[in-house]
């Protein structure tokens, strides 16, 4: 595994805070097509949950044995959380695995959404949705770095702060991957 803009040794160190057989997770990235631009659904969970309580998060959880493949798991978590219809989402690609500390190997799968987006939200997983427009996170003006540490190690992550929201951790990741991705992408 890897993390943009951290060398391969220091991913060695933190390799051993990071599970040796983690849970399969999918999330749905899903992106809407906007008049005033591209924007991505972004959810904040619930407080009283026992995990990620309260964060920003993409709508997704565990791979369950009935899932088909990440795909489906991530279309059918979307459906059970923020009552996203399946019927209005495309999937167009996937991003990179990303490993996170709480113990899940999380695919992130990239989605178009055909609006009208209507949204029925379970509030026992979910306390609300926004959307972010993608310019917003694209744009490294809007990116605040942070050094948070990992066990014995600091790594310098980012926030991208959004009308009061504030987008960290795993979710911040996958949407820099995407970036960093579609920067990479040859002309």
């Amino acid at each position: 595994w890897r993390v943009f803009g951290v060398d391969k040794q220091h991913i060695r160190r933190l390799e051993k805070h990071v599970p040796s057989d983690p849970v399969p997770a999918a999330v749905l990235v899903p992106l809407i097509d906007r008049p005033e631009g591209l924007t991505v659904l972004l959810t904040q969970r619930a407080t009283q949950l026992a995990r990620h309580s309260g964060q920003i998060s993409f709508p997704g959880g565990r791979v369950d044995p009935m899932d088909a493949d990440v795909a489906s798991a991530a279309l059918r978590e979307a459906r059970e959380e923020i009552g996203l219809d399946p019927a209005r989402v495309r999937v167009f690609g996937y991003l990179p695995d990303h490993i996170v500390i709480s113990g899940f190997r999380v695919t992130p799968v990239l989605s178009l959404v055909t609006p009208p987006v209507t949204l029925e939200l379970n509030p026992a997983e979910v306390a609300g949705v926004f959307e972010v427009p993608v310019a917003h996170v694209f744009d490294t003006n809007n990116h605040q770095s942070r050094l948070r540490r990992v066990g014995d190690e600091e790594l310098l992550l980012y926030d991208i702060p959004w009308q009061g929201q504030n987008i960290w951790g795993a979710t911040a990741g996958m949407l820099l991957t995407f970036m960093r991705l579609l920067e990479a992408e040859p002309a």
